[in-house]
């Protein structure tokens, strides 16, 4: 009877705290410590880094992934595209896409400010991580 008792008042505190329980939206995920300029950084889907301008660099959207699978032999590689936001300090937020296999009009690397954003590679999956290399535009 006792342990009957000591597995319901277990269950009852287990109940309580999913009911109370609530996701933090996206946004408030804190920002990771400003990131060097020519330096690599890998971004999850929906996170966003500081860099040392002051402006921040968000990774929005895969907006497409057409890739050929792992361990498969394909005519073409495919392409995957992801959607970043950057937002100036002083200036409204610019979006733009990059892309891992960039032909015609498509492209891995984009101008923001004085940096440049070069997608390096990308992982598999539903919410893949992007690693992204950020340098200093030439002069």
């Amino acid at each position: 009877m006792l342990v009957l008792s000591g597995f319901l008042a277990l269950a009852g505190c287990a109940g309580a705290t999913q009911g109370t329980m609530v996701p933090a939206p996206a946004a408030q995920t804190p920002a990771p410590p400003d990131t060097p300029i020519d330096d690599t950084l890998t971004l999850a889907l929906g996170a966003h880094a500081r860099l040392p301008d002051g402006s921040e660099l968000a990774y929005t959207q895969l907006v497409n992934d057409s890739r050929c699978p792992a361990n498969v032999q394909c005519i073409w590689a495919g392409d995957a595209e992801i959607q970043l936001r950057w937002t100036p300090r002083q200036a409204p937020p610019e979006t733009f896409s990059l892309h891992t296999t960039p032909r015609q009009e498509q492209s891995a690397s984009h101008a923001i400010g004085h940096l440049t954003v070069t997608l390096q590679s990308l992982e598999r999956g539903i919410a893949p991580s992007a690693t992204l290399r950020i340098t200093r535009q030439s002069p």
